[in-house]
């Protein structure tokens, strides 16, 4: 399972900084952009979760403080464990869900919520699929580059004048590539049926007129 070690060694190779003797970037600083460009990655591509929350009697609200790293709730199920399954209309405000139905609980139910949270790596290991490594060293490199040109403009630098201009050339091609890959494999870009649940707001295209009668 990659690493932030293992990033943090692709992205030495990628950036010509393999001399351990003198790097240009530290572990933390190549670490900071690896988890820049995760955090990034998750907003376009998030990692899916599923989790029971429990309701309370009389109350169609549900905390999700718990839902650590949480970027977006896309589905709730009640009651759970229906077939076929029950999407409802739902809310969210700060770390409170509320059930947009008529139905209130009597008592203790299960609340299937589906939902996207930020990718993590580690020293442990990732959660980013194996096919988008590239996407993240790529923007990773692409970040750090970037970051040394600027420091280094109008610096006397050991590899020439112009290093700087040749890392910021770079920097800004990674960038933009990596911005493309965003576009491409973005959630919100996917062509796939996904939604089996009303959505809480009601979807906007070129025919709806917002506050029309």
């Amino acid at each position: 399972m990659t690493t932030i070690a293992d990033f943090r060694a692709r992205l030495r190779k990628d950036l010509h900084d393999e001399d351990s003797a003198n790097y240009r970037w530290t572990d933390g600083e190549l670490d900071r952009h690896v988890q820049h460009t995760v955090r990034q990655f998750s907003l376009a591509v998030p990692l899916e979760a599923k989790t029971t929350l429990t309701t309370t009697a009389g109350s169609r609200e549900l905390s999700i403080s718990a839902l650590t790293d949480l970027v977006a709730i896309e589905a709730v199920e009640y009651p759970a464990g229906e077939f076929s399954p029950e999407y409802v209309r739902f809310s969210v405000w700060l770390s409170t869900l509320t059930l947009l139905t008529d139905r209130t609980p009597a008592a203790a139910e299960s609340v299937n919520v589906f939902w996207t949270k930020l990718h993590t790596v580690d020293g442990s290991g990732s959660t980013v699929p194996a096919r988008f490594e590239d996407v993240i060293a790529g923007g990773a490199g692409a970040y750090a580059a970037l970051e040394w040109a600027s420091f280094s403009t109008n610096r006397v630098n050991v590899g020439g004048r112009d290093v700087w201009r040749e890392y910021l050339l770079w920097g800004q091609e990674r960038l933009a590539e990596f911005q493309r890959a965003l576009a491409r494999y973005g959630r919100r870009n996917a062509i796939r049926v996904r939604r089996l649940y009303a959505p809480a707001t009601p979807v906007v295209d070129q025919t709806t007129v917002t506050g029309a009668p």
